[in-house]
């Protein structure tokens, strides 16, 4: 899959922590997690991924923030959808993350027993 510069995406989706995103914020750019740093690109999930994400890799986590991309505002050639969990292609960003391709930023809360607990419209969780 590839997008071109003014084609609406589906949205895809980045978890991270709200210390991350307040760092971001003041760069204006995101420019990935220790992981996503030592990879070599920012990990992104699609929404029917994001829930097995956050419970994969976040599990037990709280103050993070799920952020919304449009995949279509991101540069071109920079997002290359690779096989990851399972064969699954996943969105991989390599570069930074423009903040203007960012559509909404959400508290992701923690809840034991029940995971986290995405905004309406995400996923069904």
């Amino acid at each position: 899959m590839r997008y071109g510069p003014g084609e609406m995406a589906h949205p895809i989706y980045k978890i991270c922590t709200h210390a991350e995103w307040t760092a971001a914020a003041e760069r204006g750019r995101y420019e990935g997690s220790s992981v996503d740093a030592r990879d070599g690109f920012i990990h992104f999930s699609t929404a029917p991924q994001v829930a097995e994400t956050a419970a994969k890799h976040f599990a037990g986590q709280t103050d993070l923030v799920l952020v919304t991309v449009d995949a279509g505002r991101l540069p071109v050639g920079a997002l290359k959808w690779e096989a990851s969990r399972g064969g699954a292609l996943f969105p991989h960003l390599y570069g930074p993350l423009p903040l203007e391709a960012v559509i909404r930023i959400d508290p992701l809360p923690w809840y034991d027993g029940e995971g986290h607990r995405f905004p309406g419209g995400v996923v069904d969780a």
